[in-house]
């Protein structure tokens, strides 16, 4: 896992001549998304339950992804613009500044450190001797997190404790950056949760259990083949090919490997830069050709990774 190497395709990387003053589509997803999510907030108490969570959670997923564009210089060429489009913690456990920092470490080298702990950030392997030391109960949890339906179930919590956890550390350390981003943070969930809860009647539980953690979950089932540990760094990225329904709300991020060999493309282009690097891909056994379904059928309750090497 430790040899350097270009990500597929990325020679065949999309037009670089990309418009970078207003992207209409990205822009139309922002209106979309807050639009959605204030009229079905408002009118939540109204529809049936069995319509409103499932859409609220797609709302936060979809929002998630645009927060997702942003972060990676879109609709515009303006970072505070773009900014203020995905700074607001819809669903509140995560500051958009941290998330940012992390995701674009995430990005650092070409794709030669992916999935490796020590310099990727978004990495679900583990750090060496973890699972040697861990008790029973959370070797378990480490390995059911490793499966599709742990992923969705227990990995929306594991990623949450995991990250307060870390940034806990930091501000007792005394990172006085870490202090103000979260007092930032502390404003705008007191800005949503007033929303919701004071102006929407939504209680605070109901919009956590049914909304925020489903949404949270369906970010984890995008991610979840994202990447896989390889000696070779170019079949360390891979494409979930998925229901364009799925592609909407994920913004094509399923097209992983054309994200990374050019994260400035926009989402709406991607599938024009998967099209020219898919031969190349193919070859490599990097595709979930059958879409996400492909993906819970081979790993529902079957380990997409083996933490048994900590993934190093």
């Amino acid at each position: 896992m430790h040899i350097e190497a270009t990500q597929p395709g990325s020679a065949l990387c999309a037009p670089p001549n990309i418009e970078r003053s207003l992207e209409l589509p990205t822009l139309g997803v922002a209106v979309a998304v807050h639009g959605g999510f204030l009229v079905l907030t408002l009118f939540f108490q109204e529809l049936p339950i069995l319509l409103s969570a499932p859409l609220g959670s797609l709302l936060l997923a979809w929002y998630g992804s645009l927060q997702h564009e942003t972060i990676h210089g879109h609709p515009t060429s303006s970072r505070r613009f773009n900014a203020m489009l995905g700074a607001l913690p819809l669903s509140l456990w995560i500051p958009y500044a941290v998330y940012r920092e992390t995701h674009l470490r995430h990005h650092r080298h070409g794709g030669r450190y992916l999935t490796k702990v020590e310099h990727d950030p978004e990495s679900f392997y583990l750090p060496a001797g973890t699972m040697s030391r861990a008790g029973g109960v959370r070797r378990w949890i480490y390995a059911a997190n490793c499966t599709l339906a742990g992923r969705m179930i227990l990995g929306p919590a594991i990623a949450m404790m995991r990250f307060w956890a870390r940034e806990l550390r930091k501000i007792l350390n005394g990172d006085r950056r870490r202090v103000r981003i979260w007092l930032r943070h502390a404003l705008g969930v007191g800005l949503v949760v007033t929303w919701v809860v004071g102006v929407c009647h939504i209680p605070l539980f109901v919009y956590l259990a049914l909304l925020v953690y489903p949404g949270v979950a369906l970010s984890h089932l995008r991610s979840f083949a994202e990447h896989h540990g390889s000696a070779d760094s170019r079949l360390r990225t891979r494409v979930v090919e998925a229901h364009p329904l799925w592609a909407v709300i994920f913004l094509n991020n399923n097209l992983h490997i054309a994200h990374h060999s050019n994260p400035k493309v926009p989402w709406y282009q991607l599938p024009r830069a998967w099209r020219e690097m898919r031969r190349e891909a193919q070859t490599q056994g990097v595709i979930f050709e059958g879409g996400y379904w492909e993906v819970t059928r081979k790993y529902l309750f079957r380990r997409f990774i083996n933490l048994d090497g900590d993934g190093s």
